[in-house]
C-alpha cells in the first residue's frame, strides 16, 4: 500500500505516522477493513489523487482522476493478469495472459471514487477542493476523508465481474460496492498471498505453497474471507517454509533488503 513521504503538505510527518499506525492496527485483522482504511486516509488520497476527486464536468474540462482507481487494482488488490489460486497466470486459447481490467474499467472505478476530501466540515471549507493540508488544522491530516455529495458523480457504474452501481447513489454507497468488488475478486487471494510469501519466505514459491495460503485467505476455517492474521500464519507455518533442506535448493529463499544486509 505505497505512499510517498515527499507528498506536499506542511503536516506531512503526522499524516505519514498515522498512516503507518493504521497499517499496524489492521495488520492481523481483515483485509477488507485494511483496504477501506487505506482508501480513506488523506495521505493516500493526496498521493494518488482521490482527495478532492470531482465528478465529470465536460464544460470545464474536468474528469475524475484515474490514478487511485488504477493503482488500487494494479498494486493493492488484483494485479494486471488473471491468476489461478496457485498464483499461475490464466491464459486465453491463444496462450496469452488474460488482463484483469481495461481502460473502461478504470474509468468506471474512477467515477465511483469521486466525492472525497479532508474532513473540513468544522473548519475553513475549501470550495474548490484543491487545497493541501497546509490550509487546515493539523488534526485533519489524521482524520479519514469524508464525502461531499455535490462533487460525487451519480451516474451508473459497471464494475468488474458484474458488480453494478445504480445511478443516484451517495459516495459512501458507491465506495462500499467498489471495495467489495475488489475484495471478492478471485485474484485477490493469490495476489496477496504471493506478496506475503515473497516478503517473508521465498521469492520463488511453489504453486502448491501459494495455493495452500490462498485457500486460507479465502476461508480461515471459520468461513471468514480476508483474515490477514490467519493468512500470515499459513505462510510462516507452511511445510515449504519450514523444511531445513530448502537451504540447499537453488534460487530458494529471497534476496536480503540492503538495510538488513
Amino acid at each position: 500500500f505505497v505512499i510517498s513521504a515527499h507528498t506536499e503538505g506542511s503536516h506531512n510527518e503526522l499524516g505519514i505516522i498515522d498512516y503507518w499506525d493504521g497499517l499496524g492496527r489492521n495488520a492481523f485483522g481483515n483485509f477488507r477493513d485494511l483496504l477501506e482504511n487505506v482508501t480513506l486516509h488523506p495521505t493516500m488520497g493526496h498521493y494518488l489523487g482521490m482527495l478532492g476527486n470531482q465528478k465529470a464536468d465536460p464544460e470545464n474540462n474536468i474528469r475524475p482522476d484515474e490514478n487511485f482507481a488504477r493503482e488500487v487494482m494494479q498494486l493493492f488488490t488484483i494485479g494486471l493478469r488473471e491468476l489461478n489460486q496457485d498464483g499461475s497466470v490464466k491464459l486465453n486459447p491463444s496462450g496469452d495472459a488474460i488482463e484483469t481490467y481495461d481502460q473502461e474499467a478504470i474509468t468506471q472505478y474512477a467515477a465511483a471514487l469521486t466525492g472525497w476530501y479532508y474532513d473540513t466540515r468544522e473548519s475553513n471549507h475549501d470550495e474548490n477542493f484543491a487545497c493541501s493540508n497546509t490550509c487546515f488544522p493539523m488534526e485533519l491530516a489524521k482524520k479519514p476523508m469524508v464525502a461531499f455529495d455535490h462533487i460525487h458523480q451519480k451516474t451508473e457504474k459497471r464494475l468488474l465481474r458484474g458488480y453494478y452501481i445504480p445511478p443516484g447513489q451517495s459516495a459512501e454507497q458507491d465506495l462500499q460496492i467498489t471495495l467489495d468488488s475488489l475484495f471478492n475478486h478471485p485474484n485477490l487471494a493469490p495476489f496477496f498471498s504471493l506478496h506475503l510469501i515473497r516478503q517473508m519466505v521465498t521469492s520463488n514459491p511453489s504453486p502448491e505453497f501459494v495455493g495452500r495460503v490462498s485457500a486460507v485467505f479465502n476461508n480461515n476455517g471459520e468461513g471468514v474471507r480476508g483474515d490477514i492474521g490467519a493468512t500470515v500464519k499459513a505462510v510462516l507455518f507452511d511445510t515449504e517454509a519450514r523444511r531445513p533442506d530448502t537451504a540447499e535448493v537453488a534460487l530458494y529463499g529471497k534476496v536480503k533488503e540492503p538495510l538488513m544486509f
